[in-house]
């Protein structure tokens, strides 16, 4: 790892790798989670990073990893039970709640919000983390979500949105997803970091 990268340099990125997080996780605490970890993974895996990519990169794609981690546990958030259907306490009823009642919880500004920057670029970064884009992100399979983060929150050009996703991009057009109503729709477009979506060339980090 070239020797300018120290964890000084991971930190600069804290911010919105945390943004990133919630966005894919739809929890503060579970996006600071990922965070750590991603910090963690950055730190152990230091002598694998060549340059061929940015830091910037490689920490998404590290950052990508933990959390579609996280996403394959069985273990996730469920609705609380006063905002569930009241009911009387019968053992079949007892279950757990299903995946798509997942409860997203709001982000403060100061943990993933630019301290100095231009104010419509904010202002953008601000809507990508109101609860009703994040609940309707939700709904996204995971890598689906994760491409349209990257590309069309973060801006990010498809081949490097494919080699965070360790993916490669597909030739022929693919969806350009972007939101209507507070939920992702996607049309049939341009060539797209939509088309990183496919499956891992390779599982790393």
């Amino acid at each position: 790892m070239p020797a300018t990268a120290t964890q000084a340099d991971f930190e600069i990125y804290r911010r919105e790798l945390t943004g990133y997080c919630y966005r894919m996780l739809g929890s503060a605490f579970e996006a600071d989670d990922a965070v750590q970890e991603t910090m963690l993974r950055a730190w152990k895996n230091a002598d694998s990073f060549e340059g061929r990519s940015s830091l910037r990169s490689w920490l998404y794609k590290i950052a990508t990893n933990v959390c579609l981690d996280a996403l394959r546990g069985e273990k996730r958030r469920a609705l609380p039970m006063d905002l569930g259907p009241s009911s009387p306490p019968l053992e079949t009823l007892l279950r757990p709640w299903p995946t798509e009642d997942l409860w997203v919880t709001p982000v403060p500004d100061v943990k993933v919000m630019p301290e100095h920057g231009d104010p419509a670029e904010i202002a953008a970064m601000r809507e990508s983390v109101r609860l009703a884009f994040v609940t309707a992100l939700q709904h996204l399979p995971a890598r689906q979500r994760a491409a349209l983060i990257l590309c069309e929150v973060l801006k990010l050009p498809a081949t490097e949105a494919a080699q965070v996703l360790d993916s490669s991009v597909a030739s022929r057009p693919s969806p350009s997803c972007r939101t209507t109503s507070g939920r992702p729709r996607c049309s049939r477009r341009t060539p797209s970091c939509s088309s990183a979506t496919s499956t891992p060339s390779s599982a790393t980090t």
